[in-house]
């Protein structure tokens, strides 16, 4: 699967120019020319990496940028043709993973375009099922490539069956494993945060097994 990448530059030509050269090194680019279109694709899409105009019409790339790194970890590229040390700055303040100056290098660009997405393939374990993406570093899920919402313990008990397929685990156990040996509460808690991760992915409502009187587990394809 190619990587995604999201460019948001208002210089129709340059951003026609940065998509040829990306997707000549097979990345799958999506373009946008405004902040307002902007936002509402990153509310319902996932990307590998942002390339982000600072100067936008309807929202800026400031705001954008907060909103990038509110919602997830995915690397983000700064452009402009402001170079002051200031704007830099306050850019990696905000969360920005580099910084570009126009004109910009279009060789330049996909080298860093690169190192940012190995950067982060590195950093950012994964597990992968069918359809399902688990990324450990940065606790987020993609199914069919799409972000899904999980609470943090949703996310902390489908991580620990996923790393533990196969194997059948009790309540007792899960709740020793996930919520830790110190938790005080009821063990239905298991059945509720397994009720919801089936609701809110497919390949768990397909692979994740109850094993009556004994528990739950995770069931790959070959097991």
């Amino acid at each position: 699967m190619s990587n995604k990448i999201l460019i948001v530059e208002d210089e129709t030509k340059l951003s026609e120019v940065m998509t040829l050269y990306l997707r000549k090194e097979h990345y799958d680019v999506t373009c946008v020319s405004d902040g307002k279109s902007a936002e509402d694709i990153i509310n319902c899409d996932t990307f590998d990496l942002v390339i982000l105009d600072i100067m936008l019409p309807g929202k800026d790339g400031w705001a954008l940028l907060r909103k990038i790194k509110v919602l997830g970890n995915t690397p983000v590229i700064l452009t402009t043709a402001r170079g002051e040390e200031d704007d830099r700055i306050f850019g990696l303040e905000l969360g920005a993973d580099d910084y570009m100056v126009k004109p910009i290098s279009m060789k330049e660009l996909v080298l860093r375009v690169k190192l940012r997405i190995n950067s982060r393939i590195t950093k950012n374990k994964s597990l992968k099922f069918d359809n399902l993406t688990i990324l450990e570093e940065s606790h987020e899920v993609l199914q069919d490539n799409q972000l899904v919402n999980l609470t943090p313990k949703e996310f902390d008990l489908l991580l620990f069956l996923s790393k533990n397929t196969g194997q059948v685990f009790s309540r007792e156990q899960l709740l020793s494993s996930v919520w830790g040996y110190d938790f005080i509460g009821d063990s239905r808690t298991i059945d509720t945060h397994i009720k919801k991760l089936r609701e809110k992915l497919k390949f768990c409502e397909e692979h994740l097994i109850t094993v009556w009187g004994v528990g739950y587990k995770l069931v790959v394809s070959g097991e």
